[in-house]
């Protein structure tokens, strides 16, 4: 990918599903590629293709919202080293900046600032193990972890690992249900079994049912015309 430029599947304007900011409008601006193939990955559709977009398009397209947070995600978005200069030239305009990310890849060049939200995956998600252990040496104290849980299996081991890294007052805990395969209900009482502040976060957006907003904005396609003369996704 040439400098200044990253290849995006999908930005679009909707309510944050996971993380402590689930709830709020957010911008989310979804780049294409991922080198994991977890079993419940609901986003298939950014492991290929894509449309090559420069920095300015981009910021052209999120400027049309009225909102100031913006996720970046994936696929995996580290996967692109010329994410990390969006993610500077985002911050230095004063949006609210959320990376969510697989955890496999190093997450040392992300901007301090940048709100991390990082997977460490269960021996059930299809990617296991997975995690890149020196991330805790760059983690800030605003950033999350989260773990899907889809077997009781997981559940027990992600208890471990939440106890033997020590994590609980370093991070924000979340442990999410597997949308469709593990029961919230189930979830919420052994983690008050536990004993441990582990926040509990279903996947929001698959409640409201906005499923069907999440795609390439027209606005998008409004941007590529204007600029290149692009006269829809088959020209892009």
């Amino acid at each position: 990918m040439r400098p200044g430029y990253l290849q995006v599947t999908e930005i679009f304007y909707s309510i944050q599903g996971e993380s402590t900011w689930a709830g709020l409008p957010c911008i989310f601006i979804r780049l294409t590629g991922c080198h994991l193939r977890c079993v419940y990955c609901d986003s298939e559709h950014a492991f290929y293709g894509g449309v090559s977009m420069s920095y300015d398009e981009i910021l052209e397209v999120i400027q049309r919202y009225p909102c100031r947070t913006v996720e970046i995600t994936g696929g995996e978005p580290l996967l692109q080293k010329n994410v990390i200069p969006l993610m500077e030239r985002l911050l230095r305009q004063g949006y609210r900046v959320l990376l969510e990310t697989s955890g496999a890849l190093s997450i040392e060049d992300v901007p301090p600032f940048v709100i991390k939200v990082l997977d460490v995956k269960c021996p059930d998600s299809g990617a296991f193990p997975s995690f890149y252990f020196p991330n805790f040496r760059w983690m800030a104290p605003w950033d999350q972890l989260k773990f899907v849980i889809r077997s009781w299996r997981d559940f027990a081991w992600a208890v471990d690992f939440v106890r033997e890294m020590d994590l609980i007052g370093r991070w924000e805990v979340l442990f999410s249900p597997s949308h469709e395969e593990f029961s919230a209900r189930a979830l919420a009482r052994a983690i008050l079994a536990t004993g441990l502040p582990i926040r509990l976060q279903v996947q929001l957006h698959k409640y409201i049912h906005l499923a069907e907003d999440e795609r390439m904005d027209p606005a998008v396609w409004d941007v590529l015309r204007s600029r290149r003369g692009v006269p829809g996704r088959e020209g892009a």
